[in-house]
């Protein structure tokens, strides 16, 4: 894949970013993060409107722990294209990193007027919520995940743990017994199990 887009290279410019878009988000899942900003810079110099070059951009500044300025490359990426729901995640993730937990939120959730059912979306807006210590919220939206992925055993645990805090112990055991069925091998369930039977 590598070689192939590398052949692209000489061509016009939107052709030209277009495979150094590519190439950079090779380099960024292989880890190699200096090539992959060599071809993120690469793909933004081409074509500064790609909505794509931009968030690989933000994606290797994030990587490199400098979380304020990789929101500035994913709202550039959202000026261009305000559709483009990468950028609109990534810089979900970018806020929480920076604790600006309302705004994080906020992204999250134009996320899921438009990903209505994105198993990640919702497992980051249930989280938000626990960060915010609204249990009975995140408890709304991790039941909301869980009709997506029924067989998610952290998630039916996490259920557990919440139900749990709230001092619902029968649906605490409803879901950390679901979590068991699926994963047995989750001591954390387990423990809560035994001293469940023992009380």
């Amino acid at each position: 894949a590598l070689e192939t887009l590398k052949m692209f290279e000489k061509k016009d410019s939107r052709v030209k970013s277009a495979a150094a878009t590519n190439l950079s988000f090779l380099y960024y899942l292989e880890n190699e993060l200096a090539q992959a900003t060599n071809y993120a810079d690469l793909a933004v110099n081409s074509d500064r409107y790609n909505p794509a070059a931009l968030t690989n951009k933000g994606n290797t500044v994030f990587a490199n722990g400098d979380y304020e300025k990789a929101a500035e490359f994913y709202k550039e990426a959202l000026r261009n294209d305000s559709s483009c729901t990468e950028a609109l995640y990534n810089l979900g993730l970018t806020y929480k990193k920076l604790n600006r937990i309302d705004e994080a939120l906020d992204c999250f959730l134009k996320l899921h007027a438009i990903l209505r059912n994105s198993a990640q979306v919702l497992h980051q807006i249930a989280s938000i919520y626990e960060i915010m210590e609204d249990p009975n919220q995140a408890i709304e939206w991790l039941l909301q995940l869980i009709s997506v992925v029924p067989t998610d055993p952290h998630v039916l645990s996490k259920l557990g743990k919440l139900y749990d805090s709230e001092g619902d112990k029968s649906q605490a055991f409803h879901y950390f017994y679901e979590s068991y069925r699926y994963f047995p091998s989750n001591i954390e369930v387990i423990e809560w199990l035994g001293a469940y039977y023992i009380d």
